[in-house]
C-alpha cells in the first residue's frame, strides 16, 4: 500500500457574494450546516477515517472561525490550518512547492465524500502525474438524483467533476499555472475545453474523442501523464454549490444514515 498522501482541503471563498450564505450571517461557506454539521466537518470526517490520507491542510482566507467551530474541531485532530489569499491555483501551487511528493486535493463543499470514494479515486490515480475524478451523467440519472451539474460532453458520455484531484508532485506546477487562467470559466464547459486549443475543442464538439483521450492529450502537452478516474458513486459529483443542492445532499445523507441504522 502506498504511503498516506498529503491532503489539501480548499475552504476559501470565491470573489463576490455566495447565495448559500445569504441571510445566514456566517463568514464562510465551509461553516454552513448541512444535516446538523458544518459542511467542512463532513469532509474532514471522511478524510480522518481514510487510511490512505496523511497530513491534512485546510486553506482559506481566514481559518480561525473554521478551527474554532466545535463540530469541526471534533474531527480535525491532525489538521494544519493555513491562511492564504489568492486563487485556488495559488493555494495548490503553494502546497506543491512546500513538499516533494504527491498531493491529494478536495474541497470543503464536497460534503458527500466518503472513505470508499477516496480509496477508489487514489487507487485509480496512482500511476499518473495528474488525475481527476469524474462522474458520467448516465450514472447520476440512473441513481435518480435531481441535480444540475456542469457537464463536459465527449464521445461516449458527458462528465461532471467530483472535486477530487491527485497531483504527482512539483512537476505539475506548469499545469497549475495554466489552470490559474481557467478558473473563471470552470462552470463553462465549452470554454474550458476550448482553452486547450481548437483541435481538442473540435474533437470534443464532434464527439471524436472520449474523456480519457482528452485528459491524456492535455497532460502530454505539459510532459505529464494524465488520468481520469471514473467514479462509481453517482453522488460523487454533487457538491454544495447552490441552494438547490442542499436538499439533494441532505436526502442522500439521510438515506445513508437509514441504511447504517438498518
Amino acid at each position: 500500500m502506498p504511503d498516506p498522501i498529503a491532503t489539501l482541503v480548499l475552504a476559501g471563498s470565491r470573489p463576490g457574494s455566495d447565495p448559500l450564505l445569504t441571510g445566514t450571517g456566517l463568514p464562510s461557506k465551509a461553516l454552513l450546516p448541512i444535516a446538523g454539521r458544518p459542511m467542512l466537518a463532513h469532509v474532514l470526517a471522511a478524510l480522518e477515517a481514510s487510511p490512505e490520507i496523511g497530513p491534512i491542510t485546510v486553506v482559506a482566507q481566514d481559518t480561525a472561525p473554521l478551527a474554532g467551530d466545535p463540530a469541526i474541531a471534533a474531527v480535525a485532530r491532525s489538521v494544519e490550518w493555513r491562511d492564504a489569499d489568492g486563487s485556488i491555483a495559488d493555494a495548490v501551487r503553494s502546497a506543491l512547492s512546500d513538499g516533494d511528493g504527491p498531493l491529494f486535493v478536495t474541497t470543503a463543499d464536497n460534503v458527500l465524500l466518503t472513505p470508499a470514494m477516496i480509496a477508489q479515486f487514489l487507487a485509480g490515480a496512482t500511476e499518473s502525474d495528474v488525475a481527476v475524478g469524474l462522474v458520467e451523467r448516465r450514472r447520476v440519472a440512473a441513481a435518480g438524483h435531481s441535480t444540475q451539474r456542469t457537464w463536459l460532453r465527449f464521445r461516449g458520455g458527458a462528465w461532471s467533476g467530483a472535486n477530487l484531484f491527485r497531483l504527482g508532485g512539483p512537476q505539475v506546477l506548469p499545469l497549475v499555472e495554466f489552470w490559474r487562467g481557467l478558473e473563471q470559466n470552470r462552470k463553462k464547459g465549452r470554454k474550458l475545453i476550448g482553452a486547450f486549443g481548437p483541435a481538442l475543442l473540435l474533437g470534443a464538439a464532434l464527439r471524436l474523442i472520449d474523456i480519457h483521450a482528452f485528459a491524456d492529450r492535455v497532460a502530454r502537452r505539459f510532459g505529464l501523464r494524465g488520468t481520469v478516474v471514473a467514479m462509481s458513486a453517482a453522488e460523487a459529483c454533487i457538491d454544495a454549490d447552490k441552494p438547490a443542492d442542499l436538499p439533494v445532499i441532505e436526502g442522500i445523507l439521510a438515506s445513508r444514515q437509514a441504511s447504517t441504522s438498518a
